[in-house]
């Protein structure tokens, strides 16, 4: 890195540490730069008053990213020199967490080809701890070291060098602490010490010196600069009582600024007129398109590999950023905003943003923190402001406060936020969350969210489990289908349907984690489904063989057929038969569970992946209805490969019918009745919906299922798919000519379904798309399992929701006619559910009810 490249700003001529040195006679003392390096704060610690404030760290202070890249990076480059070329390369780096994430990252890009870990304070569930140690003084004092390679930290004494790194020393006592807990572990012959300043008393450097002879290691040091802070008898208790002072003094010039806003309001207001509140700024969500596989950070280790694939994508990714920022901000001030341990990824984003931007811009960058100092607007102090914000990434040790430095009325035109997917939380968004907070103070926000990585064992089970096949799970012949499921036909999951949406819509549990009592059709029903069955399999064979022949021409010659259990999965086994009964082909085929909010199940990803291609892996379901499933499948797909799954899967899915205009493989758009809609396990082979319950199901286990043998003299599975398939023959014409037309045609989706979902949860005044389950295939199912509200009919949609009206009428559900609706029916589940609000048999009230803005049902509406 260039010496210019390196250079931080230096614009105050007030040394921002001169408000603490003049009040409790703090003095800093040292080499060159070092006041330019450092400020000094008081902070809210009972072991330490006072805080150096680094100005080239970016944790504290805004500061150009790279000049807070360059530093680490030089720092590293004259590490390679000390160790050499061939030592250089053998080193393992290790930073502290919080504030030394990003620093001891770009020191092992210095060093070029180190692998590097950091310290952490998150917790990883599934990851087994390689090490800790204590920070004596820090706010927060465990560090725990959870590397994904336990061999990263085990290498011999003539193996590596082991390379600490830390934003500063003040007295040794961390890097003494960490090099005791790993020698006595995995003794080595020489550790190199990196700060970016040194700050330790003579009596501390010869501690340091008496150990490292004592473990019989070599002990290097390299930092930016050094000094000494002198402290005055006393200076914690003063400096505790100025803090307490000062906090006093705030918060009644807070209180009576918001009397005097009140007052000002109130002389202001009028009947008529309410006081006016601005309107909120626009958070912008950006897709960094972040590299698959490549970790959000050190938490779990970061290879060479993953930085030259990290900086292959930075480019790209600060497009992304610089396309989402206004025409105003992309020429203003613009901060990039890490948070806590998460430093790297939005420092490397921040350089790529400075040279996207060019002079255009002035870009900045420093991160969010869980350390608490007092914040004193004078230039003579560090900390000159601070904005206060619940932490919102669920951490180990319980809920609290989180700060933002020096943002607030620094003038910035727009702030990107960059945090971690675990960090994408509700309490992120929430009214008093960061976002709300920096919205305050920056003319726009930009979310970008770094996926977090989820280390995968290096040791997979010796065995995955096996498929569950027929007839010991399922009805279905062996050969149709292979479960990737657990049998958990003995545990009860069942809980009535009143019982479960309560449950479901308050957020007491997750539709998941229980199963519907299996709807038993009545006599009147199960004539009907005959009849549909009868009037509908030449047109269902006919969408069955569209479909299959487009998967055979696009994704031949052989495809895995994967269904999504258990709609999926009688379409699955049609497309087999299929593909056998017309071309020979004896297509594997298994069920697999997805579940919406939750992803797919990763264990039979790797199942998948450990005997077949996954490229040749097909996903098939049977309908789609607004597209929520399609979406999660994307979704879950990335993030299985992100967290280091085997890559390769095709997330597209091919359907029977795509009302939706959601996917392009498909065998029809139109929206009719599919018999194995009407029914439940007894047309899907006796399985059970999937079920994902943490107790149950552990980290290498498949999703759970149950099989129904009592309902066997109900069953219908097999006589579904014969009677289907009788009719191939007949309509084989019919699809080579489809067939042909389809693979001719632009079959890009439309997403017209989801469209129509949100016009009509707005409409009719759901405002949760979740509870609007639109097509035929979607509305049986509300009205089989759910508390269904009311039903909405396209008018003359005739025969195919025959079965629709009489499920409705024996739940009493009303059936409004409308018109201009893409599907032939939608079915909306009952909003604010209650068992109150429809009576405990689950019947809908008569008439129907509309929610009103304050959460209570409108009668009649």
């Amino acid at each position: 890195m260039s010496e210019r490249a390196t250079r931080e700003e230096n614009v105050d001529v007030v040394w921002s540490g001169d408000w603490v040195a003049e009040r409790l006679g703090v003095a800093l003392e040292g080499d060159g730069d070092l006041r330019e390096l450092l400020g000094l704060a008081l902070r809210r610690n009972p072991k330490r008053a006072h805080l150096l404030v680094s100005n080239v760290l970016g944790k504290h202070v805004p500061q150009r990213p790279s000049v807070v890249y360059g530093a680490g990076y030089g720092l590293g480059e004259r590490v390679r020199e000390l160790l050499g070329e061939e030592e250089a390369r053998r080193a393992v780096v290790l930073g502290y967490a919080e504030t030394a994430t990003g620093l001891g990252h770009a020191v092992a890009d210095g060093l070029r080809d180190a692998p590097y870990l950091h310290s952490t304070r998150r917790p990883v569930a599934g990851v087994r701890q390689a090490g800790g140690f204590e920070e004596a003084h820090s706010h927060a004092t465990s560090h725990l070291l959870l590397p994904e390679d336990p061999e990263l930290l085990a290498q011999g004494a003539d193996a590596s060098t082991l390379v600490l790194v830390d934003d500063e020393f003040s007295t040794g006592n961390t890097v003494l602490n960490t090099i005791r807990a790993l020698h006595e572990l995995h003794p080595r012959d020489r550790y190199v010490i990196v700060a970016l300043v040194d700050m330790r008393s003579p009596a501390d450097r010869d501690r340091l010196t008496a150990f490292a002879a004592e473990i019989g290691a070599r002990v290097d040091l390299v930092t930016r600069s050094t000094g000494t802070v002198t402290l005055p008898d006393g200076v914690l208790e003063r400096g505790q009582a100025l803090v307490a002072a000062q906090e006093a003094e705030a918060a009644r010039e807070a209180e009576a600024a918001r009397e005097a806003e009140a007052a000002r309001e109130a002389g202001e207001a009028s009947p008529s007129a309410p006081p006016s509140v601005p309107a909120p700024v626009p958070i912008t969500r950006v897709d960094l398109a972040w590299p698959a596989g490549v970790p959000d950070g050190g938490r779990h280790g970061f290879t060479p590999a993953h930085r030259a694939a990290l900086e292959a994508a930075l480019p790209g990714m600060a497009e992304r950023i610089a396309g989402a920022l206004g025409g105003g901000a992309r020429r203003g001030r613009v901060l990039v905003l890490g948070f806590e341990e998460l430093m790297y990824a939005p420092l490397r984003l921040g350089t790529a943003l400075e040279q996207a931007l060019g002079a255009d811009a002035e870009v900045r960058y420093s991160t969010t923190t869980r350390s608490p100092v007092l914040a004193v607007d004078d230039p003579g102090y560090a900390i000159r402001t601070r904005l206060v914000f619940p932490a919102h990434d669920a951490p180990a040790d319980g809920p609290g406060d989180r700060y933002a430095y020096n943002v607030a009325g620094a003038g910035f035109d727009a702030v990107v936020a960059v945090v971690d997917s675990t960090a994408d939380t509700p309490e992120l968004h929430a009214p008093e969350g960061l976002l709300a907070r920096l919205a305050a103070h920056a003319g726009q926000v930009v979310l970008a969210v770094v996926p977090s990585y989820t280390p995968t064992p290096v040791q997979e089970p010796a065995v995955l489990p096996e498929p569950l096949r027929g007839p010991d799970f399922s009805s279905y012949a062996p050969e149709d289908v292979g479960w990737l499921l657990q049998d958990l036909s003995d545990t009860e999951l069942e809980a009535p349907t009143e019982e479960r949406e309560e449950a479901i819509q308050s957020g007491g549990a997750h539709y998941a984690e229980s199963l519907p009592v299996e709807y038993q059709p009545s006599t009147e029903y199960q004539a009907l489904f005959s009849a549909a069955l009868d009037a509908s399999a030449a047109r269902i064979a006919r969408a069955v063989g569209t479909v299959t022949e487009t998967v055979l021409a696009e994704r031949g010659p052989r495809p895995v057929l994967v269904s999504l259990a258990r709609a999926g999965t009688p379409v699955g086994v049609l497309m087999r038969r299929w593909a056998r009964h017309r071309h020979g082909l004896d297509l594997p085929h298994y069920a697999i569970s997805i579940v919406r909010g939750r992803g797919i199940d990763a264990t039979a990803l790797r199942w998948l992946a450990a005997h077949h291609d996954p490229a040749d892996v097909v996903f098939v379901d049977g309908w789609t209805g607004k597209g929520a499933i399609t979406r999660e499948l994307a979704a879950a797909i990335e993030e299985f490969e992100a967290s280091g799954g085997p890559a390769g899967f095709d997330p597209e899915i091919a359907v029977l019918a795509d009302p939706g205009g959601c996917v392009r493989t498909y065998g029809t758009r139109e929206d009719f009745l599919i018999p194995s809609a009407c029914l439940n396990s007894t047309v899907s082979g006796l399985i059970s919906r999937t079920v994902l319950r943490a107790d149950l199901v552990g980290p290498n286990d498949f999703h759970g299922g149950k099989f129904y043998r009592e309902l066997a003299g109900s069953d219908v599975s097999v006589r579904f798919l014969d009677t289907i398939a009788a009719r191939f023959d007949e309509v084989a014409g019919q699809v080579e000519d489809e067939a042909k037309e389809l693979l001719a045609a632009d079959r890009a989706p439309t997403w017209e379904g989801w469209a129509a979902v949100e016009r009509i949860s707005e409409e009719y005044g759901i405002h949760d798309v979740n509870l609007v389950k639109p097509g035929v295939g979607e509305t049986t199912r509300v009205l089989l399992r759910r508390v269904p509200w009311k039903i909405l009919a396209k008018r003359g949609a005739g025969a195919d929701l025959t079965h629709i009206r009489l499920l409705a009428e024996q739940r009493g559900v009303p059936v409004e006619e409308v018109d201009d609706l893409p599907y032939s029916c939608v079915g909306l589940i009952h909003p604010r559910y209650t068992r109150g609000a429809t009576g405990a048999d689950g019947k809908a009230v008569a008439g129907g009810s509309t929610p009103a803005a304050d959460g209570e049902a409108v009668k009649g509406a």
